[in-house]
């Protein structure tokens, strides 16, 4: 799919009519649903995170209904297995012979709904690392590829709640976004009441295939990047570690460790989404600024005296950003 006036347009409409259809049932939130789309496109994970109640698991639901995908959801508990997301051996009788033959797990499906994420332990959550990496499950020393796409959507609640475990680092950076869904407003509050409230709710139709988000996400690795925006990309990204020359104040007092090269990798393939948004062939400033904040608040990670403090990530890289730009 090269990069034309024609499939420009296609890209734009194909994901206005996701945002429409989504935005059906999902009251406001228009900067969530955009990020969960691009994030799709370019084939990431989201983790959405938000007290119980502001709608993370409906926002999920909805998109899984507007596209004709598979889609399978976990619930994650305390007590959950890793068998029981990624699947088990299990002794079966063939031809008169027992043998053991793989039962798939949820995990294999397009679009997963990883629901209250971190309420499972460190070592079910580890369950996922490989397939949102390698998108394949190894079981009993054979591979299986899952299926294309593959996304996996999380929410969590915040990790001050009670009965709650701290994602491992690892994983963090496999995600594309971390996104914090916010309380709605006063008139999205009346709205809420009213599409909820009624006798009917509103019908979500399916308005994209698998190969369509395969194909825009094709067309996004197609747009060109200019030497001197990849060059301030870069610099925002190394800003971020302690010992970079252009790192702030708050990061050598605050930052334990920055982001990874997967952080990079994000805000260059969201930045690129939004070009084609605004109709325009290359990837500015702009884009790289405005993608960065969902990409790194997850990669950065605190010292003890941060933490302490209360210090934000968003305040880190909203630093980090200014300087650069500078």
């Amino acid at each position: 799919m090269s990069t034309t006036p024609t499939s420009v347009t296609h890209f734009k409409d194909t994901f206005e009519k996701l945002r429409s259809e989504v935005s059906k049932f999902i009251v406001g939130q228009h900067d969530i649903i955009e990020q969960v789309l691009t994030a799709v496109i370019c084939g990431g994970h989201v983790l959405l995170e938000g007290v119980p109640g502001l709608g993370k698991t409906a926002l999920v639901n909805t998109l899984a209904k507007a596209l004709h995908l598979k889609f399978q959801r976990i619930q994650f508990t305390p007590d959950l297995l890793p068998a029981d997301i990624v699947g088990t051996q299990i002794l079966v009788e063939r031809a008169g012979q027992k043998v053991f033959e793989f039962q798939p797990g949820p995990v294999f499906c397009n679009v997963l709904l990883a629901d209250e994420i971190n309420r499972a332990t460190p070592k079910t959550q580890s369950a996922l690392l490989e397939t949102m990496q390698e998108k394949r499950v190894t079981v009993a020393g054979k591979s299986h590829d899952l299926g294309s796409p593959f996304f996996v959507l999380a929410t969590q609640n915040p990790i001050e709640q009670d009965g709650t475990y701290p994602l491992p680092e690892a994983q963090l950076d496999r995600f594309f976004f971390k996104l914090f869904v916010p309380v709605p407003s006063h008139s999205d509050f009346i709205e809420i009441l009213n599409r909820t409230g009624g006798k009917s709710t509103p019908d979500i139709n399916a308005v994209a295939t698998g190969e369509d988000i395969l194909q825009m996400g094709q067309l996004v690795r197609e747009v060109p990047l200019e030497a001197s925006v990849q060059d301030y990309l870069v610099q925002i990204v190394r800003a971020t570690h302690p010992a970079d020359t252009n790192a702030t104040d708050r990061v050598k007092k605050y930052v334990r460790h920055g982001s990874s090269p997967r952080g990079a990798q994000t805000i260059l393939a969201a930045a690129r989404v939004r070009a084609l948004l605004d109709g325009r062939y290359h990837v500015a400033r702009e884009d790289i600024a405005k993608a960065a904040t969902p990409a790194l608040r997850h990669r950065i990670l605190l010292s003890f005296e941060g933490e302490a403090e209360g210090v934000k990530t968003d305040e880190v890289i909203a630093d980090v950003i200014e300087k650069v730009k500078a």
